[in-house]
């Protein structure tokens, strides 16, 4: 039997976005009505909408290229498709609050708590419940996040990824913008804004799976990441 949590985020209008990135804009581009010639319909049935957003929107992969300017080259369609489809795991930080850092020491003991380890080329999730908690309030912006000794803690294991329910991986003004550049130095990367990984936590190991689009030079893209769980 195979279980499938879905951790990404609906999009939608006007959705919070990362300040100073695109706005979310969907609009219907063309209905079936105007396609089939009809003009007296009190009901419009979309056929096409206008997706109006950044690649950065909703729950998303960073590429490298993102990362610094000296990663340039190294856009979403050239990484490799094994960063994407991995194993995975999810640390509860959930006793972490605003703006608060997650150190090295909060990572192994997560580990030991859950009786887990991380194995090269896993991708590790990192719940904090503060989508639950933040999501569409004041406090959303806020949130908790690594520290740079925990990116290059995770760096060192050699990971693909780890995963964030968070708007950015570090606390934004503290860490953020280093942990991305720690990520390009050391080639991993990170998704960020998703959902529903309180339903993980006890779980053990699972199929994680955030597929990007094929944006040619892209710095990063929306996923539909899941956990797959088989038993």
């Amino acid at each position: 039997m195979v279980d499938i949590i879905d951790l990404s985020q609906e999009i939608f209008t006007g959705m919070p976005v990362f300040p100073d990135m695109p706005e979310v804009n969907i609009t219907m581009h063309v209905s079936h009505e105007e396609w089939d010639g009809i003009v007296d319909s009190d009901i419009i049935s979309p056929a096409v909408n206008r997706l109006e957003m950044g690649e950065h929107t909703g729950t998303h992969v960073d590429a490298i290229n993102h990362m610094a300017r000296q990663y340039r080259g190294l856009s979403v369609d050239t990484m490799p498709l094994r960063m994407f489809y991995t194993e995975g795991i999810c640390l509860d930080l959930s006793h972490k609050g605003l703006r608060e850092l997650i150190e090295p020491a909060d990572l192994e003991d997560a580990l030991a708590t859950a009786k887990l380890q991380i194995k090269p080329g896993d991708t590790v999730l990192l719940y904090t419940d503060h989508y639950r908690r933040a999501f569409g309030t004041q406090d959303w912006h806020h949130g908790p996040g690594i520290s740079t000794d925990a990116a290059r803690w995770l760096g060192a294991q050699k990971i693909a990824a780890f995963g964030v329910e968070t708007m950015a991986p570090g606390v934004l003004k503290v860490s953020n913008k280093q942990v991305h550049h720690i990520c390009g130095e050391m080639g991993f990367t990170h998704y960020e804004n998703m959902i529903n990984l309180h339903l993980l936590i006890g779980r053990g190991r699972f199929r994680f799976i955030g597929l990007p689009l094929k944006i040619r030079g892209g710095t990063g893209s929306p996923v539909r990441a899941v956990a797959i769980f088989e038993s």
